[in-house]
């Protein structure tokens, strides 16, 4: 009993040698337990701390860290299933002054093409991530990337306008049930230690979904026309479909509830209520609304003169996603190291560069701008989504399906909204709009810094 006979200081000095979580920590952990339970020195709340150590490591292990082999598999499946959804969402995206000429239809009518699908996705996801809580992660991930797929093909043979825009908001519903099931999954199952990097790569995925989406979706209209380039992608969402069904691991740390929507209101007014959490959704809506306001009026831009750019031209232009990649998943190691609180407002500061860049005359200038904002984006994205899984203590599904409602809604609000910009001022019109939303975002960010601090 030599171990324990310095009582309180031995228990409260060698339990925070165990941050490895591993099943030895474990093993010791429950022997300083069962001796301290026999030591008369040893006061009970110091008992209480070592039993709360003991389930704290129980609930770690097993939970998936970088370097096995079931952290390659989980994160090539959401890879994949970022991918698809980012892909399905915004091959759309580029083809919007082709809706224009085809179908006689504004900027901002033909922006609905994907303001409708991110709006009723943005009301969807609260209902999915209900779902997913009594129905579990893969199975609701799984049928919503098929059913999206299956829409995206339907609606490359529709031949009215608004046949269209019915099919794209069906697939908003039916997309609903992946981002923010695919967050409370990552945040259940992946150790802290390799939650911030698991992110990033599911945040990269949706990069490379993007920028494949609009790169391929430009290069098949100028070969065989748009229809042809949204069959394309949803042939590829139902590739990615079996890559999601066949690599993803069924949940280890996910605990089924039945549906009572009481328990429900209860968690989504916890979330609100919290500190932290309100602010990181305004930043969703705020960086969603600019980034992809940029993106949806930039083309109206680049395809008349003075650059008078081809649809596949274009499309090559929004390669600079691969830097959205790589930002995702840096941002995400980096803000482990650095601090949250740190990065976020750098990054959202970079996003306020790329988008003044786009101002200038020279394209190359303005690709630079494109490329800077969608760094920023990506990387201010990583690090929001994964504050958001770590912030939250409980009803993870809830408070990521808050925090994609507000980004999808700044999406479809800000995204349309732009349209009254660009009709009215041009792109220094859009430009000035979306620089003031980051502006704010800015704002919001430091003052986040000081809710942290408290």
């Amino acid at each position: 009993m030599d171990f324990v006979s310095n009582g309180d200081k031995t228990i409260l000095d060698a339990v925070p040698l165990l941050a490895d979580y591993s099943q030895e920590s474990l093993v010791f952990i429950r022997g300083i337990r069962i001796m301290s339970e026999h030591s008369s020195e040893t006061s009970s709340a110091a008992v209480r701390f070592v039993e709360s150590a003991e389930l704290a490591t129980e609930v770690l292990i097993g939970k998936i860290e970088h370097g096995t082999p079931a952290f390659i598999r989980t994160n090539s499946a959401l890879f994949s299933a970022g991918f698809a959804t980012f892909a399905l969402l915004y091959c759309v995206q580029p083809l919007m002054p082709v809706f224009s000429q085809n179908f006689k239809v504004s900027a901002a009518g033909a922006s609905l093409s994907l303001s409708l699908t991110t709006g009723l996705l943005a009301v969807s996801m609260l209902v999915a991530g209900v779902l997913s809580e009594a129905w579990g992660r893969k199975p609701i991930m799984v049928a919503s990337l098929f059913l999206s797929a299956m829409f995206a093909i339907i609606s490359a043979v529709l031949p009215k306008w608004t046949e269209f825009l019915v099919t794209r908001a069906a697939m908003g519903i039916a997309l609903s049930g992946l981002p923010a099931v695919a967050m409370a999954y990552v945040g259940e199952e992946m150790h802290p230690r390799s939650l911030g990097l698991a992110m990033g790569l599911y945040v990269g995925g949706t990069a490379l979904g993007g920028m494949a989406g609009r790169l391929l979706t430009g290069v098949v209209t100028d070969l065989l026309g748009w229809r042809a380039a949204v069959m394309t992608m949803g042939i590829l969402g139902l590739l990615c479909v079996g890559i999601l069904w066949r690599c993803l691991p069924a949940s280890r740390h996910f605990v089924a509830q039945p549906l009572r929507f009481a328990t429900l209101s209860r968690a989504y007014a916890t979330h609100v209520r919290d500190g932290v959490l309100p602010l990181l959704f305004v930043e969703g809506f705020l960086l969603m609304g600019g980034f992809v306001t940029v993106y949806n009026y930039v083309g109206y831009r680049l395809v008349a003169p003075p650059f008078s750019l081809s649809q596949t031209a274009m499309g090559f232009i929004f390669s600079v996603y691969l830097f959205g990649v790589a930002s995702s998943a840096s941002a995400g190691s980096l803000s482990e190291w650095l601090g949250r609180r740190n990065m976020l407002p750098a990054t959202l500061l970079v996003m306020l560069v790329g988008t003044v860049l786009t101002t200038a005359d020279s394209l190359w200038i303005v690709v630079a701008g494109i490329a800077v904002l969608t760094v920023g984006f990506f990387g201010t994205h990583s690090v929001a989504s994964a504050w958001v899984g770590a912030c939250a203590q409980s009803d993870k599904a809830q408070a990521s399906s808050l925090y994609l409602f507000a980004y999808y809604l700044g999406s479809s609000v800000v995204g349309s909204l732009g349209g009254v910009f660009w009709n009215r001022g041009g792109w220094n019109g859009v430009v000035g709009m979306t620089g003031a939303l980051f502006i704010v975002a800015i704002v919001t960010a430091l003052w986040l810094r000081i809710q942290q601090a408290r």
